[in-house]
Order: structure tokens, then C-alpha cells, then sequence
């Protein structure tokens, strides 16, 4: 808004930023300087920034999903290998490819580099184990003797003793002496081994599998030493040194339970253990520690990292979300609102900080979160979910990790899915409304809570004793005779309307729950409404590809909007109540004028339907999520893109009038340089019509002993014009495209283009980027116009004809006279 209460209706929209799917399962890596973190992303492998969690490239695989990958320990490059059973190196300064090559008949499994960054050993799933020099691209060694696929490889980390430690799926290792070409077997394993390190000193080396066990084994002596029972399918497991503990060495381990625990590698004593989040359902696939910042970064099977502490007893510091699902729901949270609330395909509440994406994910519901709303102190959320239930949350991002998202409440009492749901907009009348797959909606008391609403600090003290309390319902009714999808509240708490399956629309007193109108004109189910903060009108968007604007005094339908070609799945009132946003099936973004039922903007950049849009309480940023799981950030620029039409329209003012005091005073080269510029082609063909046509009447008078030497009429513009800049010349060539296909112009451009090719060389005109395509546009209508003048010259012959014979007639008739 602008001067007072003047509104200033939206046009731009930009976006700004997006949160996209990061990891999808499978290998994981991070720099030696702990500055990058590599991910698998389906056939490609994204780099992320360590500190924000962003993507900052994406090395494009074959089509094949990627299998596995390594980084050089000098982090010059990276090596990949996918289900094509290529190898690819990658150069991390270029994020490009500099080589790749077939590695063998079969698929790579597991992969690791040396620390020289000059090997890189590859486990296949035939069994077998190649070593390959990276630099130059060959097989260095080929080892047999596996019984099964290669489930890990792993150099012995000292340069002074080349090694290469193998496990396969039949749980057998080998130890592999690169110069000597033997190998020693270790048998100990019952099933898959799914890690190998060493300490710090190269004396030890630890091995876990699924087979519940961890190995502790003397290098030297290549000796079981301590065989520590762990009771879970261990995935992941490695040395750390604590300072809390001196000089003990501490293995870590990771795996089905999703958490993670240390062990005394002396006693094989259980030293600590993570207790998991309540509902959380994560099992652990890899567990990589980064010395440096002390953190053991866990990758979960259900596509997130997880950052823990070393230092701090193991407490999660950070978490990057790698994939979304569908992100069906979302609301802007916060005083400052640079949280969103996202509900996907997931039962976790997700927490996104839009500065940096780091996430938080909240554990309640034991299945999918279908909807979600935001109160107005935008520290509590309300949560409906497939498994029958509503929560409400409290949200202080300002608090310890683990206290930052806490249930507060739980709403039992739906039979089916819970599809909306709707909190009080003020602290005035606490209260929720939710809407259910079982076509009732219910009222349900939020007094007791009034004091989190006031104090969400409170909560972590409020549920310490007894937990999440049980809300009671104040009302329960049929509402619909299909599945209610949306729900929304009107200002001052009066009245509630409910949009449904069954094409219907209707309003509700918030108090007695009694209907007060129905809307109907819809041909297909409602997916979304809203109502107008200013006005008593309520839009709905309907799977019929139209949104309704309907009166909420006499209910009737006002105007249709069309503009979808396919559901309109969300709706949000804007500037005041005077524009509409819209999303839809499509993959479409729209914005409407509410005055002039037109579309104002299209924004065009999700890849499947868009589920939810959100607005920030200032209207200044948009998200918008979907099936293609990706969460688009917008903001509104339509004042930054006013005030560059109005500096633009300055400027083009002050170089009209500055192009016209060059042609007032002739400095023809200034004027030409000016107008391709502005890119005004029609007052360049004005310049060059008026100085021929000056030139011509000067010839006329003057006669016809002085030809004029200038081909434009005056030699200082052909001098202009054969001095051009290259992207000067592209342009006037364009013009001269443009004015040769109409015939009024032709002698103009002729001119232009003859002045062109007589003063520049074949070689700089061929290297302009679109001269192919200006050559070939140009010839044809240079054929038409040489014909015609060939047709005009025929012409004039049969005039001269005709003149010399009146001349003889002439002179035959005074011979007779």
C-alpha cells in the first residue's frame, strides 16, 4: 500500500527462492573441509552449501540412477558411477565432466578413494573389485574371490601401507595388498557388513553389519579382538574421539532404530543412546562423522539428514530435509513470518526457516497431514490428518532444537480422515472447527489452552505432566453429503463456510452451528474457499476449472472467473480484498481483478498441480507448493517494477530529446548509435529517408554533372555505419531485414545493406551469431525487388521506343510539308 489507504492492485510477481528435493535416498558425502555436502537426487547428485543447506549445483547424470560416488580428499573431484555401469569424473570447480568410461559388465555398489586422491577402488555386484587410477582413467587392479555383490570398500587410511579393505553381502572380508596382489580373508560376519573405518592411529580396524554385531580387529596382526553384541542391523558405524572422554576410543553405530549409540571400543561397553522422538518412524541408512565441526551427519531412510552434536551428548543441532512428497498444505508462521508450516505425504509437521531452509519436523499423528491453519499470533498450528485426529502445536522458534515445535493438544472423535481445519481468528473466542471425510464438522473448546496461546514459551512446561490434553467437542452436525475439503473462519468469528465434494458451498453460524445459506452453481466438487477481508463475498474454486464469487447476503453467484484449464484447487483474497490469487491442476498461478473479471498475471513455474498457496500476513511473499514437491517462494514486485517502467519512461524521454539535438546539430553518429539503442527502427529509417531525399534535391539542383558520392546521401553516415560495434551491426541488420519485406522501404534498405557490404569483411558479418538466419530472410525479397527493377527497366525501353518513333513520324510529316 501506498500513500495512506490508497491501495495498489499486484501485477509482479517474482520468485525468489525455492525449496526443492535435495535427496532422495542413497549415497552420501561431504568435503574433506566440511564446506559441501554430495547427495544422490535420482539419476543426478546435488552439491549443497554445508552452512545454509542450498543447492549450489546439480552434476546431470545418464538417465541411470546413480549408484554410488566418492570426492578425492582434496576435493579437486568427484567420482560417480550409475546403473549404465558407467564411471563419470567430475571436476567440482566446473561441476562438469571430464571423463567417463564403462567399468565393467556389472553395476557399482560401493565406492571410496584413497587418501593420495590417486585410486578409487570400486565394489561390484558380480563380487568382483577393480582399482582404477583417476587422473588417467585406467584399471589398476582387478580382484576375484568374493562370493557376493561388494557391499563396502575402504582404503587403509595411512599412505605408507597401500591396502584395500573389501566386505561382501555374504558378510566374508578380505584385505587386498595393492603391491603384492595377495589377499587375507577375515571371517567373522554372519551377513551383510555395511561399514569399515579405522582409528586415528591405523592399529584398529571396526567392522558392523546386519548380522547385529560390531568387530574390533587388530590391523597389524589382521586379529578379532572384541566382538560387541548391538542388537539391531547396524548400517553405519565409525571410530570418534570425545575430549570429554581423553584418550578412549568411541565407535558409533547407526541403523534400524533410527538412533544412534556409542560404544567403548575397549570394553564394548554401551557408553550412550539417543532417545528417538516420540512417533518418529526414521531408521538410519548412513552415518558419516565430520571431525572438524564435531557433528555426526545421519542420513534417514525416510530422505532427511540429520545433524548430531559430538560435544553435546548427541543432540540434534540441525536437520536438512532431502525430499518433500507432495506438499499438500502450508501457511506462513512467525512475527516475522520467515517460517512456513508445510504439511506433505508425510504424518511430520514441517518447519521451514525460508532464510536458510533448515527444517524441524514434528512428530503426532500416525498418518498423512492432510490440512493445516495458522492462528493470527502465528505461534499456533492447527494439524488434520489421516488418522482421524486434529492437533494443535506450539511453535517458538527461539527455543532449544528439541523444544522449538510441541503438541499441545489432540482432537479425537472423527471416524474418517480429517481434511480441514480452521482456528479462531482472535483471542477474544478460542475455539477450532474441523471438517472431516466423514461429512460432519465439529467445534471443539480451546479455552483450556488460552494460556499457550498468550505464552507459547509455556507449552514444553504446560504438557511436562500429562502430556497433550484431549479436546472436548461443543458440536457435531452433518454439513455435507461428500467429503469436506476446506474450511474458513470470517473476521470477528460470526459465521464459518465449508466447501465440498458434493459442488457445494455453504455458511454456518460459528456460535449454533445452524446453516444460514447454501451455494450452489458449481458443476463439480469444491476444492477451496475463502472470504473477503473487507467485503461480505466468499470465493470458491471448483474442480469445473472456474472460481465463483458468491454475495453472503442473499448467497448468490456474483461473477465466474475462467481462465484454468483444469481444477482450481486454491484460493486467497489479496490487496484489500480487490484481486484474487488463484491456483489450479495446471501447474498455474493466476491472478484476477475482482473489478474487471480479467486475468492480470499468469505465473508458470511448478511442474504438476498446485495444492496449496500461502501469503504472508503483509502480502509482500507468496508460497506455493504441489505434486512435483517442489515449494516456490514469490515476492511482490509490483512497486519495484512501477518504479523501473517510471525511470525507464524518464530515460527513454531525456534520450528522445537527446537524439533529437544530434540530429538538429547533424552528428549523425551519435543519433545512429543512439536509435539502435533505443531500438527505435522506424526514426533510423526516417534519418536515412530524410538525408537521401536531401541529397537528392540538392543533386536535382545542382544537375547532373555532380553525382553524389555518399550511398545514404551523406558521407558522414557511411562512414557511421561501416564503423558499427558488432552488436550495433547485428541490429541494423534486423531493421534492414525488417524494412527490405516492404517495398515502400526497399530503396532505404538496399542502400543500408550495400553500405554494409561494401565497408565490412564476409568474415565479420558470417561471425555475428544470427547472420545465418538474417542472410536467408534477407535474399528473397532482394530477388523481388532486382526483378522488379528489371521489369521497370524493360518497361522504360518501350517508352524510349515509342519516343524515337514519334520523333521519325514527326519528322516524315514536315518532309511532306
Amino acid at each position: 500500500m501506498m500513500g495512506g489507504d490508497k491501495i495498489v492492485p499486484k501485477s509482479c510477481f517474482d520468485c525468489v527462492q525455492s525449496i526443492e528435493s535435495v535427496y532422495t535416498g542413497g549415497c552420501v558425502a561431504i568435503s574433506k573441509d566440511e564446506q559441501r555436502i554430495f547427495t544422490t537426487c535420482n539419476e543426478d547428485i546435488s552439491v549443497l552449501d554445508m552452512s545454509t543447506g542450498r543447492r549450489i549445483a546439480e552434476l546431470k547424470g545418464d538417465t541411470e540412477l546413480v549408484t554410488a560416488f566418492a570426492v578425492k580428499p582434496n576435493g579437486k573431484h568427484l567420482v560417480s558411477a550409475s546403473r549404465s555401469t558407467q564411471l563419470a569424473i567430475w571436476n567440482l570447480e566446473t561441476f562438469k565432466t571430464e571423463r567417463s568410461f564403462k567399468a565393467h559388465e556389472s553395476m557399482v555398489i560401493s565406492m571410496d578413494i584413497d587418501s593420495t586422491s590417486t585410486l578409487v577402488a570400486t565394489g561390484f555386484a558380480d563380487g568382483t573389485v577393480r582399482v582404477w587410477d583417476i587422473d588417467r582413467g585406467y584399471c589398476t587392479h582387478n580382484f576375484k574371490g568374493h562370493g557376493g555383490p561388494i557391499a563396502k570398500v575402504r582404503f587403509y587410511p595411512l599412505s605408507n601401507d597401500l591396502k584395500l579393505v573389501s566386505a561382501s553381502d555374504a558378510g566374508d572380508i578380505r584385505v587386498w595388498d595393492l603391491k603384492q596382489r595377495k589377499s587375507q580373508v577375515l571371517d567373522a560376519h554372519m551377513s551383510v557388513v555395511r561399514a569399515i573405518d579405522f582409528d586415528e592411529t591405523g592399529e584398529f580396524m571396526v567392522t558392523a553389519g546386519r548380522d547385529s554385531v560390531i568387530n574390533v580387529w587388530n590391523w597389524k596382526r589382521k586379529s578379532l579382538i572384541r566382538t560387541i553384541p548391538v542388537y539391531e542391523a547396524i548400517e553405519a558405524a565409525g571410530v570418534l574421539q570425545t575430549p570429554e572422554l581423553g584418550s578412549q576410543r568411541v565407535i558409533y553405530s547407526g541403523g534400524e532404530k533410527g538412533i544412534i549409540r556409542l560404544w567403548d571400543m575397549n570394553t564394548g561397553e554401551e557408553l550412550f543412546s539417543q532417545t528417538k522422538e516420540h512417533n518418529a518412524k526414521h531408521a538410519f541408512i548412513n552415518t558419516l562423522y565430520l571431525p572438524q565441526s564435531r557433528l555426526l551427519c545421519a542420513a534417514t531412510n525416510d530422505q532427511n539428514l540429520l545433524f548430531y552434536s559430538a560435544d553435546e551428548q548427541l543432540k540434534r543441532v540441525r536437520q536438512i530435509v532431502g525430499y518433500n512428497e507432495e506438499v499438500i498444505d502450508m501457511a506462513f508462521i512467525g512475527q516475522e513470518q520467515k517460517h512456513l508450516a508445510v504439511a506433505t505425504n508425510t504424518e511430520q509437521l514441517r518447519i521451514y526457516n525460508t532464510s536458510n531452509h533448515h527444517c524441524e519436523l514434528a512428530y503426532g499423528h500416525k498418518d498423512i497431514i492432510l490440512a493445516l491453519d495458522v492462528h493470527d499470533n502465528g505461534a499456533i498450528v492447527a494439524t488434520g490428518s489421516k488418522d482421524n485426529t486434529a492437533c494443535v502445536w506450539a511453535i517458538n522458534m527461539s527455543a532449544p532444537v528439541d523444544q522449538r515445535v510441541t503438541c499441545i493438544a489432540i482432537a479425537v472423535g472423527h471416524t474418517k480422515a480429517v481434511g480441514a481445519v480452521r482456528l479462531a481468528r482472535d483471542l477474544d473466542s478460542l475455539f477450532m472447527i474441523s471438517g472431516s471425510e466423514d461429512r460432519t464438522v465439529k467445534r471443539w473448546d480451546l479455552e483450556p489452552l488460552r494460556d499457550v496461546f498468550q505464552d507459547p514459551s509455556c507449552a514444553i512446561d504446560f504438557v511436562s505432566e500429562s502430556g497433550p490434553i484431549k479436546l472436548q467437542s461443543q458440536y457435531t452436525f452433518q454439513a455435507h453429503e461428500k467429503d469436506i475439503n476446506s474450511i474458513k473462519i470470517a473476521p470477528g468469528n460470526k459465521l464459518f463456510a465449508t466447501g465440498s465434494q458434493d459442488k457445494t458451498a455453504k455458511v454456518w453460524d460459528v456460535a449454533t452451528g445452524k446453516p444460514l445459506g447454501t451455494l450452489r452453481g458449481h458443476r463439480r466438487g469444491v476444492w477451496n474457499i475463502a472470504l473477503s477481508p473487507t467485503d461480505r463475498v466468499i470465493a470458491t474454486a471448483s474442480s469445473d476449472h472456474t472460481i465463483k464469487l458468491w454475495s453472503l447476503t442473499d448467497f448468490s453467484c456474483l461473477k465466474t472467473f475462467e481462465g484454468h484449464t483444469s481444477s482450481v484447487l486454491c484460493v486467497e483474497f489479496v490487496s484489500m480484498g480487490t484481486q484474487l490469487l488463484s491456483t489450479g491442476s495446471d501447474g498455474l498461478i493466476k491472478l484476477w481483478s475482482i473489478k474487471d473479471s480479467e486475468c492480470v498475471v499468469t505465473l508458470d513455474k511448478h511442474e504438476g498441480k498446485i495444492w496449496t498457496l500461502a501469503k504472508s500476513t503483509s502480502e509482500e511473499y507468496l508460497a506455493t507448493g504441489g505434486a512435483d514437491s517442489v515449494i516456490h517462494i514469490w515476492k511482490d514486485t509490483t512497486q519495484e517494477e512501477l518504479e523501473r517502467l517510471h525511470t525507464e519512461e524518464a530515460q527513454t524521454l531525456e534520450q528522445q530529446q537527446q537524439l533529437d539535438n544530434y540530429l538538429l546539430v547533424k552528428d549523425y553518429r551519435n543519433a545512429i548509435s543512439l536509435a539502435l539503442s533505443l531500438n527505435q527502427p522506424h526514426r533510423l529509417l526516417t534519418i536515412f529517408q530524410d538525408v537521401m531525399m536531401a541529397a537528392e534535391n540538392r543533386h536535382g539542383e545542382e544537375g547532373s554533372g555532380n553525382e553524389p558520392s555518399a550511398v545514404l546521401g551523406n558521407a558522414a553516415i557511411d562512414k557511421v555505419v561501416g564503423t558499427l560495434a558488432p552488436e550495433q551491426l547485428e541490429h541494423l541488420l534486423s531493421y534492414i531485414r525488417s524494412w527490405n519485406t516492404n517495398g515502400r522501404f526497399a530503396r532505404v534498405a538496399q542502400a543500408a545493406l550495400y553500405c554494409i557490404l561494401t565497408q565490412y569483411p564476409a568474415q565479420t558479418i558470417l561471425a555475428l551469431p544470427s547472420a545465418k538466419d538474417l542472410i536467408a530472410s534477407l535474399q528473397p525479397y532482394s530477388e523481388r525487388h532486382f526483378s522488379r527493377l528489371d521489369g521497370l527497366l524493360t518497361g522504360s525501353f518501350i517508352v524510349d521506343y515509342t519516343l524515337h518513333a514519334m520523333d521519325a513520324i514527326a519528322d516524315d510529316s514536315m518532309d511532306m510539308d
